[in-house]
């Protein structure tokens, strides 16, 4: 588990993911032209668990899905 500290709409909070999941979140974070921290606050405002790491997981996992089912042109 790596953890990782950053702000969130004013507040310090740190969050624990194996790195493969910081490694998919960077990804994201990447192709969507965010910062991670933007990415975790967009997370954060849509989760729908009371944890942080779990909404983040869901997260890249939705991603993934989603990546799944779009043909490549």
């Amino acid at each position: 588990m790596d953890k990782r500290s950053l702000s969130i709409s004013g507040h310090r909070t740190s969050i624990a993911l194996e790195p493969e999941f910081w490694a998919a979140l960077e990804l994201m974070a990447a192709q969507s032209g965010q910062t991670m921290a933007a990415l975790i606050r967009s997370i954060d405002a849509s989760r729908q668990t009371a944890n942080l790491s779990s909404a983040a997981r869901l997260a890249v996992l939705q991603w993934y899905q989603q990546r799944a089912e779009t043909p490549a042109s």
